[in-house]
C-alpha cells in the first residue's frame, strides 16, 4: 500500500513539475516579447523549460517501469 501511495504522490509531483513548466514557458515569452528581450534570453528560457519536460518525461518513465516491475 505505501508503493502505491508513493508512485501517486510522484505522478502528482510530476504533473506540478509540468503545469509549472508549461505557465513558465508561456509567460517568459509573452514578457519577453512584450519587453523585448533578445532572442538569446527567450532561447535560453525556451532551454529551461525543455530541461523541466524532459525531467518529467524521465520520471513518468521511471514511473512506468517500477509499475511494470511490480507486476511481474
Amino acid at each position: 500500500m505505501t508503493s502505491d501511495k508513493t508512485e501517486a504522490q510522484k505522478g502528482r509531483h510530476v504533473a506540478l513539475v509540468i503545469a509549472g513548466t508549461a505557465v513558465f514557458w508561456v509567460l517568459a515569452s509573452l514578457i519577453g516579447g512584450v519587453l523585448g528581450i533578445s532572442h538569446r534570453m527567450l532561447a535560453l528560457f525556451d532551454l529551461v523549460a525543455l530541461a523541466g519536460f524532459i525531467w518529467a518525461f524521465w520520471m513518468i518513465f521511471q514511473i512506468w517501469r517500477a509499475r511494470q516491475d511490480k507486476q511481474g
